[in-house]
């Protein structure tokens, strides 16, 4: 009685760390091939997390929109361990950051601005300060080491 696991099909399943393209050395899928494979497999959604960036963004949800799946945005980012000013130290965390909402979709579009702009150093770095001020309507999840 349970869900269709056929072939991997399964409309309660939803991917919510997923690297395309726009992950340099590190995504597999391209943004075109996303939306049809989501849908081939009988998912209704699927969210994309980008190493420390969004820029696929208008591209996936354009995409998604087209082939009926629910986008979800959100990124990967890096998470200083201490202030991301701090270009001393080269040590991050990765943090899974998922916009809840329209709110949500603003703050982290601001959080990875403010990784280029005032974090970068190796990486687009934010920090805890930046993501307190910046929380409201994300969701996060724990990442890779």
């Amino acid at each position: 009685m349970g869900a269709d696991t056929t072939l991997g099909k399964d409309k309660g399943f939803t991917h919510l760390h997923l690297h395309t393209q726009y992950s340099l050395l590190d995504g597999a899928i391209r943004m075109e091939d996303l939306a049809p494979s989501i849908e081939e497999r009988g998912m209704a959604s699927v969210a994309v997390t980008d190493h420390g960036n969004m820029y696929g963004a208008v591209d996936f949800y354009k995409r998604a929109k087209k082939q009926k799946v629910k986008p979800i945005f959100g990124c990967e980012a890096y998470v200083a361990s201490g202030s991301r000013n701090d270009k001393t130290k080269r040590d991050s965390a990765h943090m899974v950051l998922i916009a809840k909402d329209n709110e949500g979709y603003k703050n982290l579009s601001y959080l990875c601005s403010m990784g280029f702009m005032e974090g970068f150093y190796y990486n687009p770095r934010i920090d805890k300060e930046l993501l307190k001020k910046h929380s409201k309507g994300i969701y996060a999840l724990s990442a890779c080491l």
